[in-house]
């Protein structure tokens, strides 16, 4: 299923693989009070799909934005609410980059009336179908899981100090899946030894994983924020990197694995 808004690939397996930081395409209108820098889209999540292909191979449905973040963040609550409080994000309709490069030309910021355009345009239709999907899948297997899939560059000072952590699970401090899951996740990639890892650290998970993740009603949410120096390079182009991939592929699919297990108990 597909719009111009958003990508709906439904599978057979109990799992849903969001990536809402995904898109690239900027709206013309809106781009027309953009920097320069806006238009380069850097802080997208890049090559995710290519990253999780296995996984839509093996069955799990797939859910992708055709549009940047830069146009409206789908991760981020309609009242554009601190998800973080005390510490510095972007917003709903974010005004600069990670690195504070503004994204708008000088007085063309979105107003609250254009903020609200985009909710109904862009926010409401990948949202609506992310609820659709997990209910169907809950229906059809009694239960669901969705995995949220990020990346993001492994220094931005702008949010944390120093490199981060490689693997960043979030189950929003154990309530957005079982209880044990998100320690359980961050233990496997340690023991594995190649990689660090951190459960409900820095990143605990956005809007989605926190709004549909319902451990009661049989729908288990995580996040994993992946450091995007794992699989590809972090500048321009930012390019995949097979060898790289290869070697995180095995530890994702067995975190997916781990988390439909403890998604039936």
């Amino acid at each position: 299923m597909t719009d111009d808004i958003f990508s709906l690939h439904r599978g057979s397996l109990p799992l849903l693989v969001s990536i809402p930081h995904m898109g690239t395409q900027l709206d013309p209108q809106i781009a027309e009070n953009f920097t320069q820098v806006a238009t380069f889209v850097d802080d997208t999540d890049w090559h995710l799909d290519r990253l999780y292909a296995f996984a839509k191979e093996a069955g799990a449905s797939f859910l992708t934005p055709a549009y940047s973040r830069y146009i409206i963040d789908l991760n981020r609550p309609p009242d554009d609410e601190n998800l973080y409080p005390g510490q510095d994000t972007t917003g709903l309709c974010p005004i600069d980059t990670f690195d504070k490069e503004p994204l708008y030309l000088a007085g063309r910021e979105p107003s609250e009336h254009e903020k609200a355009r985009r909710r109904d345009l862009f926010w409401q239709p990948y949202h609506t179908a992310l609820q659709t999907e997990l209910q169907r899948l809950r229906e059809e297997h009694g239960y669901a899981v969705l995995w949220e899939a990020h990346s993001i560059r492994s220094e931005i000072s702008r949010f944390f100090p120093g490199r981060l952590t490689d693997f960043n699970f979030g189950t929003a401090n154990n309530k957005s899946a079982h209880p044990e899951l998100c320690a359980v996740l961050a233990a496997q990639i340690e023991q594995d030894g190649q990689y660090t890892a951190a459960a409900n650290g820095r990143f605990k998970g956005g809007y989605i994983t926190r709004q549909y993740g319902n451990p009661a009603d049989r729908i288990h949410a995580v996040q994993l924020e992946l450091t995007q120096i794992a699989y590809m390079e972090e500048s321009r182009p930012f390019a995949y990197d097979e060898n790289k991939a290869a070697r995180v592929q095995p530890l994702l699919q067995q975190a997916l694995e781990t988390t439909l297990h403890y998604a039936q108990k």
